[in-house]
């Protein structure tokens, strides 16, 4: 069951990225300096490949943090997710947009998804911890 679990908690911290990108994705493009069509006309899918591996290793080690920290609960782990992700994981993020000169607007967008998607997973695996 853990590693289900930590499975379906990366599926879903993931798969909010569809969500979140989908509505965000006129601003994001313009943060990024792309279009529609550049979007469109990439057919390589590492970028996917990286998210989802990324977003299985981030449930992983969440998994292994809310163990050691008695996390058992989906209300716990949507607070401690989204402490991990609003604490930890979106500064980091600010940060190396801001030392790169991207625009505040992809500090937002990015970290608001990493803070998000955080306390998804989280839910997630509080539920079945």
């Amino acid at each position: 069951m853990d590693i289900l679990a930590v499975i379906l908690a990366a599926v879903g911290g993931f798969g909010f990225g569809a969500l979140w990108y989908n509505v965000n994705g006129p601003k994001w493009m313009a943060a990024v300096g792309k279009t529609e069509e550049d979007i469109k006309a990439s057919k390589d899918p590492t970028p996917f490949v990286i998210g989802g591996v990324a977003a299985l290793l981030t449930a992983v080690m969440m998994r292994h943090v809310f163990v050691s920290s008695g996390i058992d609960s989906i209300g716990l782990g949507l607070v401690g997710g989204l402490g991990i992700g609003v604490f930890i994981v979106a500064p980091w993020i600010v940060l190396n947009h801001a030392f790169a000169g991207r625009p505040r607007e992809l500090w937002w967008i990015d970290g608001g998804y990493a803070a998000l998607a955080c306390g998804i997973i989280g839910t997630v695996l509080g539920h079945f911890l």
